[in-house]
């Protein structure tokens, strides 16, 4: 069994976030191509431990995903984007306070969401791992209407084996 088989998904998550080149690849395709990090990177970790989900597992991965950005995450996002700058008549030292109590509150809401996901994979791997790209791209057929597949790839490309 290799390490990430036996990693719980928000460790290896957290993990695979950090190598190199991952965090950009997978802001750019939640900015540029709307998809969802989280469930990408559950893809990832679908695919780095062997389990092959089906279709209907996809599909309520993407469904819990959508109930948690578009109800807790998303509208965190929006509230730490906009403590980015600096306000007037707001003092930078109360405002950025504010901002790392949203950031973490949308990190925690983040680790919720892959906690829920991983509740949705099967307990055990049921053959060897597979390409990244194919669980990326499977799982961002069902995320959008469009498939960034060059995105997806450049995410494969820097998630650690």
């Amino acid at each position: 069994m290799t390490a990430a088989q036996s990693a719980p998904l928000w460790d290896w998550a957290v993990a695979a976030y950090g190598a190199p080149g991952v965090s950009e690849a997978c802001v750019a395709l939640q900015d540029n191509h709307e998809q969802n990090v989280p469930v990408l990177l559950w893809s990832a970790w679908i695919a780095a431990t062997g389990r092959n989900p089906d279709a209907e597992t996809i599909e309520a991965a993407c469904d819990t995903a959508r109930a948690w950005d578009s109800v807790v995450v998303a509208p965190l996002r929006a509230i730490r984007r906009t403590l980015k700058a600096p306000i007037p008549d707001i003092d930078d030292e109360p405002r950025q306070a504010v901002r790392d109590r949203v950031k973490a509150l949308e990190l925690l809401a983040e680790r919720h969401l892959l906690e829920a996901l991983e509740a949705l994979a099967s307990e055990a791997p049921t053959g060897s791992p597979r390409p990244f790209v194919e669980a990326l791209v499977a799982t961002a057929r069902v995320w959008a209407q469009v498939t960034p597949r060059p995105a997806l790839i450049r995410l494969a490309d820097a998630l650690p084996a």
